[in-house]
């Protein structure tokens, strides 16, 4: 005879199936039966974070980190509205996410009556913000509705799934399924082009100066990377591509993909092949960074065929398999420029050289940091003038899933996301990065990160305000600083405030001090920079470099 329980119940043994081992959330009237059922069967570990969007940022970073499904939980309205931005980063990033909102009583849904938590066409809004969202309507249709979201998040091209669950769903008695039903359907399988794959193997075959361009849909494909690197085919990523393969190997041009000895190498290419990237605007000088001729392209959305350049060949196909295909087609036919893996070797050294040349004050920071860094740490990154000058390609990654930051461009996400990835990677230290300014946006996150014990070295880049936007002002806006400069929280008595061991730097010789102290402990710290005292870097940034397109 089957158990009887609520629908609360059945969720969590889903989740539980399809391997979930932590969840993030804010917990609410409307999401109260699930969250319940969750505590009592004492299964899965449910972070509660200060806010939807925190929340949202956590189960992104777990999820990259882990290479599962992410979940998170809010409640409907004003809460699902507070996920949104963070949902938005998850699309951007394609991150397989489940987002289980709840909603208002089925009697009362779309009735415009002002009742509790009801949202206008609250599913319109997930819809924008996710690459697909359900309704579950009845206890009839939950299971089934859950499954399909699991596979349609984790299908390439992933991404975020939302799910209403109104609250009476949410409680209503029903059969707990037996175990194979609530196991989550399969992903949905990409039909390999294999004519194009073989078409496209005939052409390289007299390539002698390969090139791969690998983006974040390409981070489960190590493996024949690794191959055709070993081939002699040299590799450059974007920064979501980062460390697929690790930027200590000698093919590895690292995600330096503007810099100028880069862009010179990219003119002696022969051919390129972009693998799971949407060669982005702010990746490629608003696509006016001038490509190899022989341009071709390998990704799960067939419509992305010339969506940012104009490619000779496209592949539609998952990256692991496509790649994989694709090393078996070459075999050893290939004859690589013996010069090639030097001319590599220099291009990355003169673009490292070049930007440390920028780092003025904090390349000291930079290089004691790296040297201070495990090799499998995780590098998250928060939007900030120190992220978007060295974070995002001065340290080395060394594995697909080591390295997080906000790929939408928003700030004061690096925080929960830090808690995040350290939650799916215990036993490994998590290295934040974040501004003041952005860290605002996410300051009651601060105590999630206590709460949870979370491995997380945080370092806050103290400048006292928002400095790309002062740069962009001195640059175009006569030096008018307005709505720049804040008004800064004094980090030091609020990390004694909760708990959180914390050190200032304003020299190298306290930097250190700070680093051995607080890197070397286990748990959650506080390193903070103060920038005024360091002093401005060599070159300002002012916002992702762009070049105009030349005439026609």
């Amino acid at each position: 005879m089957s158990e009887r329980v609520i629908a609360g119940d059945v969720i969590a043994a889903f989740l539980e199936a399809a391997g979930v081992r932590a969840a993030f959330g804010v917990i609410s009237i409307h999401n109260m039966p699930i969250l319940d059922a969750i505590e009592r069967r004492g299964v899965i570990r449910c972070v509660p974070a200060r806010g939807e969007a925190g929340a949202t940022n956590m189960a992104d970073a777990y999820a990259r980190v882990a290479g599962g499904i992410g979940v998170c939980f809010t409640s409907t309205g004003t809460a699902a509205g507070n996920a949104c931005g963070a949902m938005v980063e998850a699309l951007t990033a394609g991150t397989p996410l489940l987002h289980i909102t709840g909603q208002i009583d089925v009697p009362f849904l779309d009735r415009d009556r002002s009742y509790i938590h009801e949202a206008k066409d609250q599913l319109t809004m997930l819809r924008s913000v996710s690459k697909r969202a359900y309704r579950v309507w009845s206890a009839d249709t939950l299971l089934g509705t859950l499954r399909e979201a699991v596979a349609v998040a984790l299908t390439p091209p992933m991404g975020p799934v939302s799910i209403e669950i109104p609250i009476d769903v949410q409680g209503a008695a029903m059969d707990m399924p037996p175990f194979d039903e609530l196991l989550p359907l399969p992903p949905g399988e990409l039909t390999l082009d294999i004519r194009s794959l073989e078409s496209l193997a005939h052409e390289l075959r007299g390539a002698k100066r390969p090139l791969l361009w690998l983006g974040g849909g390409a981070r489960g494909a190590s493996v024949p990377v690794r191959a055709l690197a070993k081939l002699g085919w040299g590799v450059v990523t974007s920064a979501a591509g980062r460390g697929i393969l690790p930027e200590d190997d000698a093919a590895s041009l690292g995600s330096y993909t503007t810099s100028p000895p880069v862009e010179a190498l990219y003119r002696t290419c022969d051919a390129m092949v972009v693998v799971g990237s949407r060669l982005r605007g702010n990746e490629t000088l608003r696509w006016n960074v001038k490509l190899p001729e022989k341009l071709y392209q390998i990704d799960a959305d067939p419509t992305m065929r010339d969506r940012s350049y104009p490619v000779r060949r496209f592949v539609t196909g998952e990256a692991a398999t496509a790649l994989t295909e694709l090393v078996e087609l070459l075999g050893n036919d290939m004859k690589i420029d013996p010069a090639f893996g030097a001319d590599i070797a220099s291009a990355r050294a003169k673009a490292n050289d070049d930007l440390r040349r920028t780092l003025g004050p904090y390349e000291d920071v930079v290089h004691a940091l790296g040297a201070w860094m495990p090799a499998d740490a995780l590098w998250v990154r928060d939007v900030t003038v120190s992220n978007s000058t060295w974070g995002n390609r001065y340290l080395p990654l060394r594995g697909p899933r080591d390295g997080v930051h906000a790929m939408g461009g928003g700030i004061g996400q690096g925080l929960p996301m830090a808690i995040g990835a350290a939650l799916a990677a215990p036993g490994r230290k998590t290295v934040a990065l974040a501004g003041d300014g952005g860290l605002q946006l996410s300051f009651g996150e601060f105590v999630t990160l206590v709460q949870e014990d979370a491995d997380v070295l945080l370092i806050v880049m103290n400048d006292g305000g928002y400095g790309v936007i002062r740069n962009i002002q001195d640059d175009k806006f006569g030096g008018r600083h307005y709505l720049a400069d804040l008004h800064t929280p004094d980090f030091q008595a609020f990390a004694a405030s909760i708990g959180l061991a914390s050190a200032r730097a304003g020299d190298m010789a306290s930097f250190n001090a700070a680093l051995a102290a607080l890197g070397n402990r286990k748990g959650p710290a506080l390193l903070e920079v103060d920038m005024v005292a360091f002093g401005p870097y060599t070159v300002a940034f002012g916002g992702p470099p762009v070049r105009e397109a030349a005439p026609a």
